[in-house]
């Protein structure tokens, strides 16, 4: 089963928690603070592996959690840093961020990686909160979360050749001639529903891969029929074999066909017009084949004098060798690099934002007999701190106060005993004390 469309969540691994120790050596008097760093989490890592070919992995496993940091140890020892997670993609797969819609990047190469979820960050212990005017402090941070989000992957098939046209034109006919592929071949519209990839090898030492692509109707660019689902491959393919049955036995008119084949490809991304692209008038053993080409070639050098027009027979090979030949030849003319979308680098579209540690605003709200008070500052400072000690809940006081979270409590009528909720965390107030 070909997949090409996933949605999957990723967490990084949460940090590891500092921790609060002391030097307990029989011959150290005072020996202080002794609390190591908890370890960083893991990230989740994509990776780029040639030898997948579809989403299919992604189907069955949807949540991708990377380990936490190890805790911090005693005799300042630094908790493990966590191992990330590698997570392995095919080529041609599209990131995109399902909550900004932001392509986050657009993989293509063997071994390309990106971190798409960070771990956070260990907390501290308590040997880094150690001063000259306390030298045995009892505060630790607990590690930082790390970060989650839900990713839309959309897999592009890569391939140098794209046979395009539409159903039952003889696309996986041409295919099943000039490769080892054995697509599904039937006498019906959209035998083929999912992408055959087939190796081609020309006879002259030269090799490409080419892709039969689901076969496209009118309306495909706004979603009729397989729509965007055939659309989005078209896009990876260096050169595109429009193929066209000349025969004209389904009843359509073999120059129509290829006009709004052509405005599909265009309304969906215009550059696919311009991409390399050779017609082959297929099924040339089929009568009244002659006289249609005869017409078809005129009506098209009208619109496009440069459109290059092969007659082919894929069930006879009559001039499938020549196509062959001169698809590989563009090949070679133009640049292996497959085409991707432009994605700027992830520095150039980080949006600096204020640090929460910097940011001193917040905002008090009433409900019913308690005081809501709302600020990113305090907020990240409950999630971090271990307020297990009376250190912590002292700095978590001063730190109110130089707010000016206490003065504007008063002011908004906070007495003795009052509810004052923070979070998930809920104190009393106190009058004239340092602390709630």
């Amino acid at each position: 089963m070909f997949v090409d469309k996933a949605k999957i969540y990723v967490k990084g691994g949460d940090g590891g928690d500092g921790l609060v120790a002391f030097r307990r050596e029989k011959y150290v008097p005072e020996g202080g603070p002794a609390g190591g760093d908890g370890g960083r989490g893991g990230d989740v890592i994509f990776r780029v592996d040639e030898g997948l070919r579809t989403l299919m992995d992604f189907r069955y496993q949807r949540h991708f959690k990377a380990e936490r940091g190890v805790k911090g140890r005693n005799k300042s020892q630094h908790g493990a840093n966590a191992e990330h997670m590698i997570v392995r993609i095919p080529p041609g797969t599209v990131l995109i961020d399902d909550d900004t819609q932001e392509v986050i990047a657009d993989m293509t190469r063997h071994g390309q990686q990106v971190v798409v979820a960070k771990g956070g960050r260990g907390g501290r212990g308590n040997t880094r909160f150690a001063t000259a005017n306390n030298t045995a402090p009892e505060l630790a941070e607990n590690g930082e979360e790390g970060q989650e989000r839900y990713i839309v992957m959309e897999l592009k098939v890569m391939a140098d050749v794209g046979l395009v046209g539409f159903p039952s034109v003889g696309k996986s006919t041409l295919l099943s001639v000039v490769s080892a592929a054995q697509p599904k071949i039937g006498a019906y519209h959209f035998t083929t529903i999912t992408p055959n990839l087939g190796v081609v090898d020309v006879g002259d030492g030269r090799s490409f891969v080419m892709a039969d692509l689901p076969g496209l109707i009118e309306g495909a660019s706004e979603g009729v029929g397989l729509g965007h689902e055939f659309l989005r491959h078209v896009e990876r393919t260096r050169v595109i074999i429009h193929v066209v049955d000349m025969s004209g036995s389904e009843g359509r008119d073999p120059f129509e066909d290829w006009v709004l084949i052509n405005d599909e490809l265009k309304q969906y991304n215009a550059s696919l017009i311009d991409r390399p692209q050779i017609v082959a008038a297929n099924k040339m053993d089929m009568p009244e084949s002659e006289a249609n080409l005869v017409s078809f070639r005129e009506r098209v050098a009208e619109l496009r004098p440069d459109m290059e027009i092969m007659p082919i027979s894929s069930l006879t090979r009559q001039g499938v060798q020549e196509l062959l030949y001169r698809a590989t030849d563009l090949l070679d003319s133009i640049p292996v690099a497959p085409v991707v979308e432009e994605v700027a680098e992830t520095s150039e579209r980080k949006v600096y934002k204020l640090e929460a540690e910097d940011d001193n605003t917040f905002t008090i709200t009433r409900d019913n007999d308690a005081f809501v008070v709302s600020s990113p500052r305090i907020e990240k400072m409950l999630k971090r701190m271990q307020l297990s000690t009376h250190d912590a809940i002292l700095k978590l006081a001063r730190t109110l106060r130089h707010m000016g979270v206490d003065a504007e409590l008063r002011k908004r009528g906070a007495v003795e005993g009052t509810i004052v909720r923070i979070g998930e965390f809920e104190f009393e107030f106190v009058e004239n004390s340092s602390y709630y």
